[in-house]
């Protein structure tokens, strides 16, 4: 079966490369923050409940908002609706900065998530808009490499700033990349795809249907899993710094570096994996992702300093390489009218799951005086995303020979 010519390059290479600069400002902000957390807790005089509800409440708002997010890019365009949100993430961290108590920074931090996540359906609609199918897993794996390097700059000089001249001022920088993001991405975008249905291994329906998205028993098991297998990386993120301060005795700065090491890791994984992802069968990679994503997050519990570093490495790089390739799914399920919903939906799931997560981490250590227990917690979540890909993959096969029969219909 086959999926069509592949465009020039020179088509779709430009928008491709201004939706990664859009990604590589929006993340610096996102994943390059977590180094300040532990100077904004003791600037607040926060406890790690209160530390998991500002954490969390990206998954809080995320939950409130992606679907939104996926209409309004629907409505409106995802070159306005990514624009305006990058803007909203410059408002949040320069009112952030300014912050006066834990109420006023939950606000401020509010508002830069609330950017933040319209954005981000916005990246990732972009992505599934430019790149041609068959590359699909591959130019889903720079996108989160773009991610992961955002996170690999961010982190160290966000952690060094936070030690030498406070969070107040490091996070300046992050508001002046989220501007220059969002005037290269008005000034340079153009979507340039072509719509149709596919299935969820990469191949050609050969028939095509605009159903809606909000209809597809696919998108919302997608949804599920990118919920229950993509908030171990983003909680173990925003808990290196804290683990490593209360465990290790670690500064920002060593924090900092860990999640520097961990977001290089996403960087290689990313690319190999969207690699196997484009020549063998996405579901049977991703089972494989999760077994090993298991293993690194019961590895946490473990009070060596070396097996924490490498499991934090492994956590977060396959976490992060997952949760891009699920997204990257969700795009070749739908047709080209409904991938801002089909995106919309997934991100719901990463949301309810992005704030009970933190949430539920942050209770688990006031509760037992160790975060062993939170990060217990994570790898069974990666066990139960093993078994729903599990069913994925029967649904799948079960849906293949209907799916031969009417390509064979449409030949003759």
């Amino acid at each position: 079966m086959s999926l069509g010519p592949l465009r020039s390059t020179s088509t779709w290479g430009l928008p491709f490369f201004v939706t990664l600069v859009a990604m590589f400002a929006l993340q610096l902000s996102n994943l390059g923050f977590s180094p300040l957390l532990p100077s904004i807790q003791q600037d607040f005089g926060m406890n790690y409940k209160q530390l998991g509800l500002f954490t969390g409440i990206y998954g809080l708002l995320a939950l409130a908002l992606s679907v939104p997010a996926g209409i309004s890019a629907k409505r409106f365009g995802e070159k306005r609706v990514l624009g305006v949100g990058l803007l909203g993430v410059a408002a949040g961290s320069l009112l952030l900065g300014q912050a006066w108590n834990f109420e006023s920074a939950l606000a401020f931090r509010g508002l830069t998530i609330f950017g933040y996540r319209f954005a981000f359906v916005c990246v990732l609609i972009a992505i599934a808009l430019t790149a041609p199918p068959s590359l699909r897993g591959r130019t889903m794996g720079i996108l989160g490499a773009t991610s992961a390097l955002s996170s690999v700059i961010g982190a160290p000089i966000g952690g060094g700033l936070a030690d030498a001249l406070g969070w107040r001022q490091a996070i300046l920088g992050y508001a002046a990349m989220a501007v220059l993001g969002a005037a290269a991405f008005w000034l340079f975008y153009r979507p340039t795809a072509e719509g149709g249905l596919r299935a969820v291994d990469g191949h050609s329906s050969g028939t095509g249907t605009s159903r809606s998205a909000f209809l597809s028993p696919v998108v919302w098991i997608l949804a599920l899993i990118v919920g229950m297998g993509g908030f171990g990386q983003f909680t173990v993120t925003n808990f290196v710094p804290s683990v490593g301060n209360a465990v290790f005795n670690l500064d920002a700065k060593a924090a900092g570096i860990i999640i520097s090491t961990g977001y290089i890791t996403a960087m290689i994984v990313n690319i190999l994996v969207g690699f196997l992802m484009d020549r063998f069968n996405k579901l049977v990679v991703l089972g494989g992702v999760f077994i090993l994503l298991a293993a690194a997050s019961a590895s946490l519990t473990i009070e060596n300093l070396t097996i924490f570093r490498v499991a934090t490495a492994v956590v977060i790089g396959l976490g992060f390489s997952a949760a891009n390739q699920l997204y990257g799914l969700a795009g070749s399920v739908t047709s080209r009218s409904e991938t801002g919903n089909a995106m919309g939906i997934v991100s719901l799931g990463a949301g309810l799951f992005g704030y009970f997560g933190p949430q539920m981490v942050g209770i688990l250590r006031d509760w037992t005086g160790s975060f062993a227990a939170g990060f217990y917690m994570v790898a069974i979540a990666d066990v139960i995303t093993l078994g729903l890909i599990v069913l994925l993959y029967r649904m799948d096969r079960g849906l293949r020979p209907r799916r031969l029969k009417e390509d064979y219909a449409c030949a003759e």
